[in-house]
């Protein structure tokens, strides 16, 4: 496992883990609004929706909730979709390139095979260092490293 800021890119945060997986299996968990839904929020919080049309100019919309039952939507754009190896979404756009009120970040995701493993790896792009810093206090390492393990975890069971 890795989390680290990038020291040449201090806009950006970077999480890798091995997964013991193929990475189609693990694009599927990315991909699939179903399998999302079971490990994109680090528990306690849940996905109680998701919409993924996964193509560029696509949308990527889900609800995430907290354990005291608020409701955080959070709406983007595939800018890029590469199956099985890359995807890259934007909350810059909301759907049909469409700007969002406040971007917040670029997600770049890649799933390398490594033996029959995934190497995966989540950069998380910011618009500015305030909000690499506020993603960093929000708990970026702690939650998307819980839905990592999460995730393999339910990589495990298909």
């Amino acid at each position: 496992m890795t989390a680290a800021t990038d020291p040449a890119n201090d806009r950006e945060l970077v999480l890798i883990r091995l997964i013991d997986a193929p990475p189609e299996k693990v694009y599927r968990a990315f991909t699939d609004p179903e399998l999302l839904k079971q490990w994109f929020a680090p528990m306690p919080w849940t996905i109680t929706e998701a919409e993924l049309d996964v193509r560029p100019g696509g949308t990527n919309r889900f609800v995430m909730r907290s354990p005291e039952g608020e409701l955080y939507p959070n709406q983007g754009v595939y800018l890029e979709v590469v199956p099985n190896e890359k995807i890259v979404v934007t909350d810059a756009y909301t759907e049909a390139w469409k700007p969002s009120e406040k971007p917040f970040m670029t997600a770049i995701l890649t799933f390398e095979d490594e033996g029959g493993k995934t190497r995966y790896t989540a950069r998380a792009r910011h618009w500015s260092v305030a909000d690499r810093e506020a993603h960093e206090k929000m708990g970026f390492h702690e939650g998307w490293g819980q839905c990592a393990d999460q995730l393999a975890a339910l990589v495990a069971k298909f």
